[in-house]
């Protein structure tokens, strides 16, 4: 089974960062989390591309990606600079975790018409921080034995539950993928301790929580985005964990769109 068989690869010589581009209408930059890589977003893609012009990519120093600043804003300067390769001008953005921290930032900058941020980094308070830090450090050790783990259906469901609220969903083949981007990405461990302090955006804001979310806890996080992003429009991810593309393609997308219409929709029933 393909990796990718719904994103074509780009060519585009100038361009420093791995992406892929799929469908046409208004652009809209997909962003993963940390240790991840564009695949996150390929359950998604097909629903997406049928309304816009969707750039999934490789964060620096993640997926096929060569390393650069290892900071938020820096990887927010950089998807600036690829989305002025590609002479995309403010587009809509979205990421899930840290992508949805750089999302913020990237709208802060003033350099998304949009933004769309799932489970973002930014929120935690006391010892969230530590928490989240020791099971991505868990998970990054685990990496190399993904293909053990990702051998049965129920090893998978095991392994992927601090991501999935419904880990059965998820194809071996990206549990494999996703183990490798994990084992390789040289940028984890300066971004895991990095600052990932976020600043308002200055558009359209959504965030999106899974209601499920095991690793930046919906239950405190979720309200603290509330408080700190009152302009916002929130909106719960029901059924879902911190990574939602594989538990509900569907509600994902249509979230995703309708963050990045003009005039969002009201909320997507749960």
């Amino acid at each position: 089974m393909p990796i990718r068989p719904s994103l074509p690869p780009c060519s585009v010589p100038t361009v420093r960062l791995a992406h892929d581009r799929a469908g046409e209408g208004p652009p809209l930059v997909l962003l993963h989390g940390l240790g991840m890589s564009r695949d996150i977003w390929r359950p998604v893609v097909p629903r997406l591309a049928r309304e816009r012009e969707v750039i999934a990519v490789d964060l620096p120093g993640f997926g096929a990606s060569p390393p650069g600043r290892r900071t938020l804003r820096g990887l927010a300067d950089a998807v600036a600079e690829l989305c002025d390769d590609l002479r995309i001008e403010r587009p809509h953005v979205a990421g899930n975790s840290l992508g949805g921290g750089v999302a913020l930032a990237l709208g802060a900058a003033g350099h998304a018409e949009t933004v769309c941020a799932l489970s973002p980094v930014g929120f935690d308070a006391g010892r969230e921080r530590a928490y989240a830090t020791a099971v991505l450090t868990l998970i990054r050790l685990l990496a190399p034995a993904t293909p053990v783990l990702a051998g049965t259906r129920a090893a998978r469901t095991l392994s992927c539950l601090h991501v999935s609220a419904r880990p059965w969903r998820i194809p071996r083949e990206d549990v494999l993928q996703w183990g490798r981007d994990y084992a390789r990405a040289p940028s984890f461990w300066a971004l895991l301790r990095a600052d990932w302090a976020v600043d308002a955006p200055a558009c359209p804001t959504t965030i999106a929580w899974g209601a499920r979310d095991r690793l930046l806890i919906s239950s405190r996080q979720a309200p603290r985005a509330r408080r700190r992003l009152p302009a916002a429009r929130h909106v719960v991810l029901r059924g879902c964990g911190h990574v939602p593309t594989w538990d509900d393609p569907a509600l994902v997308a249509r979230v995703l769109l309708e963050a990045s219409a003009v005039r969002p929709a009201q909320d997507p029933e749960p």
